[in-house]
C-alpha cells in the first residue's frame, strides 16, 4: 500500500508530504530522506537529522472523525517498536513513553510528529540508528548502539509492513486493541510521572489510558486526564 519517494537531501520530510497532499498525492505516498535540513519535532523543536538514521514521512488519507486521529501517534508507536524489536537482540525489547516515545534501555530512540495537510493526514517517524543527538536533556540511544542491525532500508521496510498491520486493525476494530497493545509496552501502573507543558505540571502515579488515549494520573486530588505535554518522572 506504499509508495516510496527517495531523496538524499531534504529540509523535511513532513513538509514535503505536506506539499503533496495539497497536490492530491495518494494514500501511502512515503517520503524518505537520508539527511533532513530542517528536521523537526512536536511543538516546533528541532530534530537532529544526520545522514545514517531513518527519517520518513506517511501520507494518510483515512475515512475518519478528526477527533480519531490523535489516535494514530499510538498505532505509530507500536509500529516503531516492533521495528525496533525486529532488528534488537532477542532479549532486548522497545518501551513506550506517552504518548508516543520509543526507548531502549531507558534512551529515546525514535520520535513521531502527526501533522494534518487539508484532508490528509501526515505521520512523521525519525529513527536513530547510527546517530543520536547528545545536547539534550533526556538520554537518547541508537540501534547500533543497543546491538542492534544498523540498516536504515531495513528498518524503514519493517515499519511500513507493521505500520499498514496496526493501520488495518485500528480500521477494522477501532482503538481498543491498539490501547492494549500500547499498554503492554507502556509505563507500568502506578509509576510516579510528572505530566503537562510549562509552569502547570501535574504529578501522580499512572493510571493508564482513557479510551481516547489521554493519560490517566491519580493524584492526591483524585483522576486527572493529560491530553497533551511533557512525561517525566517527578521532581523530587
Amino acid at each position: 500500500m506504499f509508495t516510496i519517494q527517495h531523496h538524499e537531501r531534504i529540509g523535511s520530510t513532513n513538509d514535503e508530504a505536506r506539499r503533496l497532499a495539497l497536490l492530491g498525492a495518494e494514500h501511502g505516498t512515503v517520503v524518505h530522506a537520508d539527511e533532513q535540513t530542517a528536521g523537526r519535532g512536536r511543538r516546533e523543536r528541532a530534530w537532529y537529522s544526520p545522514p545514517g538514521n531513518l527519517y520518513m514521512s506517511v501520507l494518510l488519507r483515512l475515512d475518519a472523525p478528526l477527533r480519531r486521529l490523535p489516535e494514530l501517534s499510538f498505532l505509530t508507536a507500536l509500529a516503531v517498536a516492533d521495528a525496533v524489536d525486529a532488528l534488537l537482540p532477542k532479549q532486548t525489547r522497545a518501551t513506550l513513553k506517552w504518548p508516543n516515545d520509543v526507548l531502549v534501555n531507558g534512551g529515546k530512540i525514535a520520535g513521531i510528529l502527526l501533522e494534518q495537510a487539508d484532508t490528509a493526514t501526515i505521520i512523521g517517524v525519525g529513527l536513530n540508528v547510527l546517530y543520536a543527538p547528545h545536547n539534550v536533556a533526556y538520554k537518547t540511544t541508537t540501534l547500533a548502539a543497543s546491538g542492534g542491525i544498523a540498516s536504515v532500508d531495513g528498518a524503514r521496510d519493517i515499519l511500513l509492513e507493521r505500520l499498514g498491520i496496526h493501520l488495518a486493525t485500528w480500521r477494522d476494530q477501532g482503538f481498543a486493541p491498539i490501547r492494549e497493545a500500547w499498554m503492554a509496552r507502556g509505563h507500568p501502573i502506578g509509576t510516579p510521572l510528572r505530566a503537562g507543558i510549562g509552569n502547570h505540571p501535574i504529578e501522580g502515579t499512572f493510571a493508564g489510558l482513557d479510551d481516547d488515549g489521554a493519560l490517566l494520573l491519580d493524584t492526591d486530588q483524585g483522576r486527572k486526564r493529560v491530553m497533551a505535554g511533557d512525561v517525566g518522572s517527578p521532581s523530587v
